[in-house]
């Protein structure tokens, strides 16, 4: 099956910043969606991620603190149900590593480009929301094509 797989260094002395804004409903909010609601601090929770072209809902499956995350697909688009969604981290020198993965997707279709070309965005837009403070989340980010 094909995967979106990206890595983005994050100048941060602590992988616990990092971790809370992957975990928290401020810290999601400020990099990915400003319309979530949940938190994704317990295994089982939902997280529901809103945007102008729709949504997602995530259940939290997977957690490691402060190094992983992993969430599953339970509602959105079918390309998305019943994928999985992790991000490792790990600390090198003055950097945090998120080696971000979206997993199992059934064939490479033309939204899957889409799609890793938008995560690739937001994980940009964490690494301005822990280096500036400043994150570009929905509806704030950079628009690339009609799905938005």
């Amino acid at each position: 099956m094909p995967n979106i797989i990206h890595k983005v260094g994050i100048k941060s002395s602590s992988m616990d910043d990092v971790y809370q804004a992957l975990t928290t409903q401020a810290g999601l909010a400020g990099w990915w969606t400003s319309n979530v609601r949940g938190e994704g601090t317990q295994i089982g929770n939902i997280i529901e991620f809103r945007f102008g072209a729709g949504g997602f809902d995530m259940k939290v499956v997977d957690l490691k603190k402060p190094t992983f995350v992993r969430w599953e697909v339970v509602a959105g688009p079918e390309e998305w149900v019943g994928t999985t969604i992790e991000f490792e981290l790990k600390q090198d020198g003055e950097y945090t590593i998120v080696l971000f993965k979206h997993l199992n997707w059934k064939e490479p279709i033309e939204f899957m480009h889409h799609c890793s070309t938008k995560w690739a965005i937001f994980l940009m837009s964490l690494k301005s929301l822990l280096e500036s403070g400043q994150g570009n989340p929905d509806p704030h980010d950079i628009k690339i094509d009609n799905w938005n």
